[in-house]
């Protein structure tokens, strides 16, 4: 069985054991949290669409860890006047688990 969801502004593809990296949510490690915002699940043979999302529908995460994602460049520059700026930045992001899918 599959799911997708809507968390914070962005659509996943979750399955029961999934581990995802997601930006930075404000929960405990450990502590698991329940996304209501299901809009597509299927298990095989049945398929559901929600309209945007399925009643009755949620997915469980577990909480694994909050970090930063690796660091990129943003670099900028004007031609012919010798003006360069870089910029480093490192998102915030959490890693959670995929504990149960009810559809």
């Amino acid at each position: 069985m599959y799911a997708i969801i809507s968390l914070a502004g962005k659509q996943y593809r979750v399955e029961k054991g999934t581990k995802l990296t997601v930006d930075r949510l404000n929960a405990e490690e450990g502590k698991n949290i329940t996304v209501n915002e299901v809009l597509f699940a299927s298990d095989g043979k049945k398929v559901s669409v929600g309209t945007p999302v399925l009643d009755k529908a949620s997915v469980i995460l577990k909480v694994l860890e909050h970090g930063q994602d690796k660091k990129i460049r943003v670099a900028t520059y004007k031609a012919k006047s010798r003006y360069r700026k870089v910029k480093g930045h490192r998102q915030q992001i959490t890693s959670v688990e995929v504990t149960d899918i009810k559809a």
